[in-house]
C-alpha cells in the first residue's frame, strides 16, 4: 500500500493519515488513488467499526494538487474531478461512522473529503474553505453538493462564491464543524477515542441507521419513513438486537458481534 496514506489500526478504529506534509497534504491523483485503497481495505475488513481521516503536518488537506492541475486539459479536469468523486463517495459508503479530524488548513478538495465524513472535529487553528473561485475554478470534488446539505444553501453560497475561508469556531457555529479542540494532538485522540465509543454499539444497527439517512435526506418523507421502517424490521432478524435487549433487561453491556 502506498505511503501516501498511513493506515494505523487502534482496536477497532482505522486512522487514515493523508501523508504529504511538505506540500500541505495536496490531493494528488496517486493520493486520491492511494486514499481509495485504503477505504477499500476498511470495507473488506468486518473487524473495522469506525474510520478517522486526518492529515500529516500543520494541514488536513490544503486542496486538490494545483501544480497538477495546471496543465490539464478539460477532458482530464473532468477526470480527475470524477476521481475525486469516487474516492470521496466509497468513503461516504463506508457502512461504519467516518470522521474528520480537521487538524489545519481544509480547503478546496480538503474541505470537500471532510464533507464526504459524517462528522468534522477541527483543532482551534483549522481553517476551512472552497476558494476555488479564486483560481477560476469551481469546487470539483462534490463541494456544490455536500456543503449545501451540510450547512444550508445560504452559508455553502457564500463560502463558494466569495472563496474565503472561515475559523473553526465559525464552522461550529454554521453546523460544518462539531466539535472544536484547543490542539491537533487533542483532536486526533479524542477522535480515536469517540471511534471506540461508537465502536461499542451494534454493527448492524449503526450501519442501517446511517444507510437510512443518507438514502432518506433525498428522499419524499413518505419514502425516508419507508425505509426507516423496513430498517427497523430488519433489526428484529439480528442477533445484536436479541442481545441489546437481553443485556438491558439482564443491566449488562452488550456484547455485539455484527450479526
Amino acid at each position: 500500500m502506498s505511503d501516501l496514506v498511513l493506515t494505523e489500526s487502534r482496536g477497532p478504529v482505522v486512522l487514515l493519515t493523508l501523508n504529504r506534509p511538505d506540500a500541505l497534504n495536496a490531493l494528488s491523483a496517486a493520493l486520491l488513488e492511494a486514499l481509495a485503497e485504503a477505504i477499500h481495505a476498511c470495507t473488506a475488513d468486518d473487524g473495522v467499526r469506525a474510520v478517522v481521516v486526518t492529515g500529516a503536518g500543520r494541514a488536513f488537506a490544503a486542496g486538490a494538487d494545483i501544480a497538477q492541475m495546471q496543465s490539464m486539459t478539460p477532458l482530464e479536469g473532468e477526470a480527475f474531478s470524477r476521481l475525486g468523486h469516487e474516492t470521496f463517495a466509497a468513503l461516504e459508503a463506508l457502512p461504519v461512522p467516518t470522521l474528520a479530524a480537521v487538524n489545519g488548513f481544509a480547503l478546496g478538495g480538503g474541505c470537500e473529503l471532510a464533507l464526504a465524513c459524517d462528522f468534522i472535529w477541527a483543532a482551534e487553528k483549522a481553517r476551512l474553505g472552497q476558494p476555488e473561485v479564486n483560481l477560476g475554478l469551481v469546487p470539483g470534488f462534490g463541494g456544490t453538493s455536500r456543503l449545501v446539505r451540510r450547512v444550508g444553501p445560504a452559508w455553502a453560497k457564500e463560502l463558494i462564491l466569495s472563496g474565503e475561508p472561515i475559523t473553526a469556531d465559525v464552522a461550529e457555529r454554521i453546523g460544518l464543524v462539531n466539535r472544536r479542540f484547543d490542539d491537533a494532538e487533542a483532536l486526533v485522540a479524542a477522535a480515536v477515542e469517540f471511534g471506540g465509543v461508537l465502536a461499542k454499539k451494534g454493527p448492524v444497527a449503526v450501519s442501517l441507521a446511517k444507510r437510512v439517512m443518507q438514502e432518506g435526506q433525498d428522499a419524499d418523507i413518505r419514502v425516508a419513513h419507508a425505509l426507516e421502517q423496513q430498517a427497523f424490521g430488519l433489526t428484529f432478524a439480528t442477533e445484536d438486537r436479541a442481545e441489546g435487549m437481553a443485556a438491558f433487561l439482564e443491566k449488562r453491556d452488550a456484547a455485539f458481534r455484527g450479526r
